[in-house]
Parts: structure tokens; sequence; C-alpha cells
């Protein structure tokens, strides 16, 4: 991998898009190297991820716009669909993903992190989809996962007029759960994760299931999703020492994860 970097630390993983001298700018190969990295993942041994960029200045400034720029347009619509893709896959990856934000999350970075379950910022992060003062639309799904997490509204404002907000902006409108200071930022986000780690993994795997694809769906449809992967954590050992260990009134031994 040229652009990103893997590790793991206990049940936890950390991939970290590496490309500091362009602000950790998505181009293509950055795009490649994200799709085969989450392929890479052993979900059966880590149970949360941490999605950062390198440096002190930037999460991903955004998407390559010298890579853009002679772009034709059904080139255009494939370099859309190729982030889109990627993006998708981080949404709607098995285990949760938490984007630490640290710095510049603007156009494709602020559309990444909107990809991630959850997202927790450094106090210097500035968001923003800047598209339309260079002549395009938001192509990696910054029209539609920005308007379902802030609000039609403040996204309409957003998008349309291009501003870029700071993080405590990012914070009042829900676009991040909390503001940490640059060095507080990876801390929190490892005891965020481990935090979820230690939780049984397939009822993790289901609430995301469910909250995402019920998200999708009416009220009646939803309930039936919850419902059968509710039913679904049943029988399983996980749920058995999860309940015994509740009512014998001592600390869970371990979740095993089956």
């Amino acid at each position: 991998m040229e652009f990103v970097t893997y590790e793991v630390e206990g049940q936890v993983g950390i991939i970290t898009i590496n490309r500091p001298k362009a602000l950790n700018a998505l181009n293509s190969t950055v795009l490649e190297e994200l799709d085969k990295t989450f392929d890479d993942v052993d979900i059966n041994e880590i149970r949360a991820l941490i999605l950062t960029g390198a440096g002190e200045k930037s999460f991903v400034a955004g998407a390559d716009i010298g890579e853009m720029s002679t772009l034709t347009k059904a080139e255009g619509e494939a370099f859309g669909k190729k982030g889109n893709d990627v993006f998708r896959k981080i949404e709607t990856f098995p285990i949760p993903v938490i984007a630490a934000i640290n710095g510049f999350a603007l156009g494709g970075g602020c559309e990444i992190s909107m990809s991630c379950d959850i997202r927790i910022c450094s106090d210097n992060a500035v968001f923003g989809q800047p598209e339309v003062g260079l002549g395009i639309t938001p192509g990696f799904g910054g029209t539609q996962r920005l308007a379902r997490i802030v609000g039609v509204g403040m996204a309409k404002q957003m998008i349309y007029s291009g501003r870029n907000i700071k993080a405590d902006e990012a914070y009042r409108i829900g676009l991040v759960n909390a503001v940490y200071t640059l060095e507080e930022l990876m801390p929190a986000a490892k005891k965020l994760a481990a935090g979820i780690a230690k939780n049984a993994p397939i009822a993790v795997r289901n609430c995301k299931k469910a909250i995402n694809d019920g998200l999708q769906t009416d009220m009646d449809e939803a309930i039936v999703i919850e419902e059968k992967l509710f039913g679904d954590c049943f029988e399983s050992y996980d749920q058995k020492e999860g309940m015994a260990a509740f009512l014998e009134k001592r600390k869970v031994e371990a979740f095993l994860n089956k």
C-alpha cells in the first residue's frame, strides 16, 4: 500500500489515509487501496475500526482536483461511482467505523466521514462541501448523506453556498458527536472503539444493520427488520453468557462472537 496503512490494536483496527503532502486528498489509487484495506479486515477478530488521516492538518482535504480537472462527462460519472462504491462499503461494513477527523474534512473528506458510523473531530477540524465553487456537485454521496445527518435545510445551505464550517458549528448541527484537542482525538477514538469492542459483537453488528436498513424503509417494515435481527441474537453463546452474567450478578467472562 502506497497511501493507506492498517494497524491492529487488540480488537480495534486503525486505517490511516497516509498522503500528508497532498493533505490526504483522495485520488484513484487511494480509493483502490481503501477498498482493498476494508476487504482485508478480519471481521471475526476486529470488532471496531477507526478511520483517520496522517499528520495534524488534514483528515482528507477532498478528492484530487488535479485528477478530476480533465475528466470527460463519462469519466466524471465513473470517478463518482468509484468513490461511492468505496464509501458505501464503509457505510454498510459489518462492524462499526469511527471517523477520527484531524483537521480538514472538505468535499470527499466530509463525504467519507459521513459514510462512517460515528464522527469525532479535533478542534482544528474544518468541514465543507465546496464543490459548487469548482463548477461541480458533491459526487461521493454528499448530497445524500449530509441531508440525512444534519437535516435538509442545513445541508442545502452548506452545499449551495460552499461555505466551510469549523468544529464547534459541526458539533452544534450534529455533524460530529464530540470535539477534542488534537492530542486527545486518537486516545478518545481508541477509548470509544474499545468500549464498542467489549460488547457482544453479533449484537453490535445486528444493531448497525437494523439502524441502516430500517432508515431506508417505513416504520412498519423497519420494526420487522429489527424483530428478525433481535431474534437472530438468541441461542448464541454471547446472548446466553450476557444474560447469565446479568442474572448471576457477575461480569461477562468474554463475548466470543458466536
